[in-house]
This record gives structure tokens, C-alpha cells and sequence, in this order.
């Protein structure tokens, strides 16, 4: 081990360069803030979101949801609350709207499967599961669709 070769362990010391010390520093004159400029001024921060004049990207971009014109809108019957009706009614949109089971009438009515399926019915809906076709025609119903 030789004196001149000795030399700090890593990251225990800093960059000793004194800034806007002189010429002979290597950092004089503008302190390595180069000419003009914002971030030649005292008092210049580069915030974490500057993106160096191009339009942030908190500006470029929507600030709240947006509507899926595509999307299918329907309302859901579970065939469980089906059982309320008689043996044999044809039940459709219009009946289903009288006993409050749906809220319009001009959206689209679609049956699932939840609960068990009691009666013979026969049903007229815009859409049904599959797990729903079984269990009315596994009771001996029908199912058409609207």
C-alpha cells in the first residue's frame, strides 16, 4: 500500500468543482448554467413534469372518462323473479314493465340465469344466457327472441 495510491471509498465523497469560482476552476463566468435562458436565472427550477416547451402531457390528455358509443345497453331479468307468473303466461317486455321488473320499455330486456326456474313459461325477450335457456326449457318452457 502506497500513500499516492490511496483513494475514498465509492459514493463517500462529493464533486469537490466550486462553481462561479473563476476562469481557472473550469466553471467560471455563467457556473455551467451556459448563456441566457431560463435555467441561467436564479430562481429556475426543471419541475418533474417540464417537457421542455412541448405541451405537457397533463394538458394533452383528456381530464375525465369518455363515452363507448358502442357499447349494448340492456336491462337484466334473473329467471328466479320469473316465478311470480301463472303457469303458461307469455310473458314479454310490456308485462314485465307493468309488474316493475324492468324500468323502460324501449331498452332492450335480457334474461340470465340466477336462481332456479319453477314454471312453464313462455318468454319474449332481446337476449338470453345460455345458463337461462336451459333452465326454462329443462321446466318445460319456451323462449323466443325479440
Amino acid at each position: 500500500m502506497e500513500l499516492g495510491k490511496l483513494s475514498p471509498n465509492a459514493g463517500s465523497t462529493k464533486n469537490t468543482k466550486r462553481r462561479g469560482r473563476g476562469e481557472g476552476s473550469g466553471l467560471g463566468v455563467t457556473a455551467g448554467r451556459g448563456h441566457k435562458g431560463y435555467g441561467s436565472r436564479g430562481g429556475s427550477k426543471k419541475r418533474a413534469w417540464f417537457e421542455g416547451g412541448q405541451m405537457p402531457i397533463q394538458r394533452r390528455l383528456p381530464k375525465f372518462g369518455f363515452t363507448n358509443i358502442y357499447k349494448k345497453v340492456s336491462q337484466v331479468v334473473n329467471v328466479e323473479t320469473l316465478n311470480v307468473f301463472d303457469e303458461g303466461t307469455e310473458v314479454t317486455p310490456e308485462l314485465l314493465y307493468e309488474k316493475r321488473m324492468i324500468r323502460k320499455k324501449s331498452v332492450p330486456v335480457k334474461l340470465l340465469g340466477n336462481g332456479e326456474m319453477e314454471k312453464k313459461l313462455t318468454i319474449k325477450v332481446h337476449a338470453v344466457s345460455e345458463s337461462a335457456r336451459k333452465k326454462i326449457e329443462k321446466a318445460g318452457g319456451s323462449i323466443e327472441i325479440l
